[in-house]
């Protein structure tokens, strides 16, 4: 059932505006109930094409959409608004635990991984971490690195300990682009890999941990 451009009708009236992408009506709906607070305008679409043409035309605050959808994916519609030059804050949802599709993801573009399993209380904390400007991977992601080696503390490269001191000042991903000279996506990516290695799952324990570790500068 196609539900683009319906619009809820929340109780509370915060300003703020999300669109919800899965081509599972009932999840969407969940999902718009679950934000509901935070969030008086919403917006559903299932497929990626729509998911894409509604984030360039309405400019939303937030976007939660599922990895795997008709037409085009979450993914795809992700890497389209970010080559529109769009920094729109994305929150993906997924069945897959694998990091490698994590990082292909943050990668990507992405400010949040979350799975689905884990969706509700965690949700939350993830749109809470990604209004904020930070970066959220769900922890049983964060916790399987991608390759053994980033295990171990301080393998941090000399461009993401600079990216880490930025974090750390509380400088958003869009400033600290703007300072290096790169793109918003580069520095997701970059925040994304120094999570593995730190093994955490936010931005805020990235700080925490690499503090602790004597790795800010």
């Amino acid at each position: 059932m196609h539900t683009a451009g319906t619009e809820a009708k929340a109780p509370r009236n915060h300003g703020l505006s999300a669109i919800i992408a899965d081509d599972h009506r009932m999840v969407a709906e969940g999902l718009r109930q679950l934000v509901a607070s935070t969030f008086s305008r919403t917006k559903l679409v299932d497929n990626g094409d729509d998911l894409v043409t509604a984030s360039l035309k309405d400019s939303p605050d937030l976007v939660i959409a599922d990895i795997e959808m008709p037409r085009s994916s979450g993914l795809e519609a992700l890497r389209k608004v970010r080559e529109a030059g769009s920094d729109i804050p994305f929150i993906m949802l997924t069945m897959h635990s694998e990091p490698l599709i994590a990082a292909t993801v943050m990668e990507a573009g992405a400010n949040a991984y979350v799975l689905k399993s884990s969706a509700g209380d965690e949700l939350l904390t993830a749109i809470e971490d990604v209004m904020q400007g930070r970066t959220y991977v769900t922890p049983s992601v964060g916790a399987r690195s991608l390759d053994a080696r980033t295990k171990q503390l301080g393998r941090l490269t000399s461009k993401q300990r600079q990216i880490l001191s930025f974090v750390g000042q509380g400088m958003r991903s869009k400033q600290i682009a703007t300072e290096l000279g790169l793109s918003v996506r580069t520095i997701e990516a970059h925040k994304y890999s120094i999570m593995q290695i730190l093994n955490v799952h936010s931005t805020m324990e990235m700080v925490k941990r690499a503090e602790a570790q004597g790795l800010m500068f």
